[in-house]
């Protein structure tokens, strides 16, 4: 949410100039493709590809619309508790980080990253998730959300063949001359493999399993008492923008909300614990000074993730 007295210090009229200006699509030099998903036993081998630009043009594009001392952002890490990775039965722990950008005359915005602590580079990744995000509240790079992927053949190395055209909308020419995505039922994408002779056509993005989408949505749905109407709720909304995962159609941002519901689920039990080894009164504290007043008030993964913090340093000094 856009807050902080620095919001007042420009006008109406050059805030909607800088949006505006946050808002135009990188060139498509600086985009690359990442394979979400790839077929299994078909030759040739199939994935599918959506956009995405490095960080380094995040970077690029604050510096050049402020200089870099225009602009700055500020990293929190926290690691969840252990709990069972959906995709593979693992156990493990995830590296979930909150990126703090503040843009001088603007304002600030807060989003989170996280991935999975077995990964050699989840810190890494995780801080540039959470500052794409950041970045996405102001504006920039938003539009790369409209993508849902479109299909290509891979080489060996499950690298894409070739790589799928944008569409004028998402060129930086095209947005200023007025071109936007349509609301629904596209993915700014033409497929090159694909279309009558070879042509290409326009792509609607790949279909995803329904009886996958029905399961994630049910194991979502079972969530709901363990965390609380407000922290569940909360969790949906911070993710994708809805009350309720069934208006939720992509399996990525459903395996994302499951993810995030489980740690939660997994830091509830060591609040549990935690509170087991301190004084009574020690949440109320903890929750005061975090502006709660119970925890029916945390409506999110870090609101959470402070108050087990708290409790747990209590219990740490008690012991």
């Amino acid at each position: 949410m856009l807050a902080g007295p620095a919001t007042a210090q420009l006008p109406a009229e050059r805030v909607n100039e800088i949006v505006a200006a946050l808002q135009v699509p990188f060139d498509p030099s600086q985009i690359e493709w990442r394979v979400l998903h790839t077929t299994k036993g078909r030759q040739p081998a199939r994935g599918q590809v959506v956009p995405y630009a490095d960080q380094r043009a995040y970077t690029d594009r604050l510096n050049a619309l402020f200089t870099p001392a225009g602009w700055t952002r500020k990293y929190t890490i926290h690691t969840s508790a252990n709990f069972e990775r959906s995709s593979d039965q693992k156990i493990a722990a995830k590296v979930l980080v909150t990126c703090e950008l503040t843009i001088f005359g603007l304002g600030l915005h807060s989003a989170t990253g996280e991935e999975w602590a077995d990964d050699d580079n989840a810190g890494t990744a995780a801080e540039a998730q959470a500052f794409k995000r950041a970045c996405a509240c102001f504006g920039l790079g938003r539009y790369l959300y409209h993508f849902a992927g479109v299909w290509v053949d891979l080489d060996e190395r499950t690298r894409p063949k070739s790589v799928p055209k944008l569409f004028g909308w998402a060129t930086p020419e095209g947005w200023r001359a007025g071109q936007r995505p349509a609301r629904q039922g596209n993915s700014a994408l033409s497929d090159p493999g694909s279309g009558e002779n070879g042509k290409g056509v326009f792509a609607a993005g790949a279909r995803p399993d329904p009886g996958e989408l029905n399961g994630l949505v049910g194991r979502i749905e079972g969530m709901a008492d363990a965390l609380g109407k407000r922290l569940y709720r909360g969790i949906l909304k911070n993710e994708a923008r809805v009350w309720n995962p069934s208006e939720i159609h992509e399996v990525e941002v459903l395996r994302r909300i499951l993810e995030q519901m489980q740690a939660a689920e997994g830091e509830l039990r060591k609040l549990d614990a935690a509170l087991n080894r301190v004084e009574p009164g020690a949440l109320a504290a903890t929750l005061r000074a975090l502006g709660l007043r119970s925890l029916d008030q945390i409506d999110s993964f870090e609101r959470l993730k402070k108050v087990v913090l708290g409790v747990e340093r209590t219990a740490r000094i008690a012991g």
